[in-house]
């Protein structure tokens, strides 16, 4: 494995990096205000306009989709520290790149399931950073964990489904831009436990689709990026059209979807590390107690070393997984997923914990993005799988190999 970049993704770095110093960083505080100010707190600032359209300029959009249909095709190794760049911001680089979830794994399953109908209807708007989507597999009544447990119906009426149940965790759904929810739910209740789910798409101005609230995390309401909302489907109709793929291929279409979903939440995460621990570094540099500097303190400095040795192993570990993905397939790279899953969210909550530690008061104050970088944090350790389950993946197949 030879992770040196290559000419095209050298470019792209270094123009992401240029990117981030001369747009993305400055707009961080106007992006605060402006969210702070909107009538409607489910908006995007208007910060995002200005970013998406330099970003679109520079050719730094939809990094993230391998299919050169669709973008410049990187594979996922390229694509890799691109996406650590932008997890340094996470309220706004992925967004202004249109690399965000949960846009991006939903723009991954159109382009591998979509009927070509579907494609010009919701996949282009998409890529076009046009609408937005939310992805509602998630339910506040069973464990979502085990996606088998899925108890929302999707029921064949004539010549179209009735949607009847209810979703929470549905990211963006609340924001004036979303168009297209992607909905998870059982049309085969009598089938083998994985074939009994299918997805459809629901336009979110169906009938009988409510819209309910907007779910905080930590207290961050994550209001400028649509939130996270908890939707209500009471007797829903779609056309037949409307379903994604084949009827009973639900689970398969959602597991082909949070695999590339993952990777990219952990790629994100050494970035948000890597500026936790900048910012430990400048703190302790700069501020004195007891007569001398945070970094003449033995504590503080193995903090340091400690941050700096799990974060380089993280990159491995999170690169590794990616060359998996490229070159024998995300099925046979189950375990490396898994483990990136584990290990990141943990590695990136223990160095932000420790960057907060070292900032005192203002470590868990708004002046610094210090508390909303371990709360998207801890809350990874839920995303997409908790990490007891994927610790149980990775068990059960080291088990079936010895």
């Amino acid at each position: 494995m030879d992770f040196t970049p290559d000419p095209k993704t050298e470019h792209l770095r270094e123009q992401l990096l240029e990117f981030m110093d001369s747009h993305v960083y400055p707009a961080e505080p106007v992006f605060h205000e402006q969210a702070a100010a909107a009538e409607n707190r489910w908006d995007r600032p208007p910060i995002m306009a200005e970013l998406t359209r330099e970003a679109r300029r520079r050719g730094l959009w939809n990094l993230f989709l391998p299919d050169p249909r669709y973008g410049p095709g990187l594979s996922h190794a390229q694509y890799a520290p691109l996406a650590e760049i932008t997890g340094r911001s996470p309220l706004i680089a992925p967004e202004a790149l249109n690399c965000a979830a949960p846009d991006t794994g939903n723009m991954e399953l159109l382009a591998i399931a979509a009927t070509e109908q579907q494609r010009q209807d919701w996949l282009q708007p998409l890529l076009d950073g046009r609408i937005r989507s939310a992805f509602c597999m998630t339910e506040p009544e069973v464990a979502s964990s085990d996606a088998t447990n899925i108890s929302t119906r999707i029921v064949p009426d004539g010549d179209g489904f009735t949607i009847t149940g209810r979703k929470w965790w549905s990211t963006g759904a609340l924001a004036p831009q979303c168009e297209l929810l992607i909905v998870m739910g059982v049309t085969d209740p009598d089938a083998p436990a994985h074939r009994r789910q299918s997805i459809v798409l629901v336009p979110r101005d169906t009938p009988g689709v409510e819209v309910l609230r907007g779910l905080d995390v930590f207290g961050f309401d994550d209001g400028a990026h649509g939130g996270h909302a908890e939707i209500v489907f009471d007797g829903a109709r779609i056309p037949a059209e409307n379903l994604l793929g084949e009827r009973g291929g639900g689970f398969a279409l959602a597991q082909a979807r949070l695999g590339p979903g993952r990777i990219h939440h952990c790629m994100r995460l050494i970035g948000m590390a890597e500026r936790a621990l900048e910012l430990m570094c400048d703190r302790a540099n700069r501020r004195v107690a007891f007569g001398k500097p945070l970094a003449d303190q033995g504590v503080v400095r193995h903090w340091i070393a400690e941050s700096r040795v799990r974060i380089e192993q993280l990159r491995l570990l999170t690169l590794k997984a990616a060359w998996m993905m490229d070159t024998v397939g995300a099925k046979a790279a189950r375990t490396e997923i898994s483990a990136i899953k584990i290990a990141a969210p943990g590695t990136a909550e223990w160095i932000i914990d420790k960057a907060v530690q070292v900032h005192g008061g203002a470590g868990v104050s708004q002046d610094l993005p210090l508390a909303m970088l371990w709360a998207q944090a801890r809350y990874l350790r839920l995303a997409d799988g908790p990490d007891e389950v994927h610790r149980d993946a990775v068990a059960r197949r080291e088990l079936a190999a010895r």
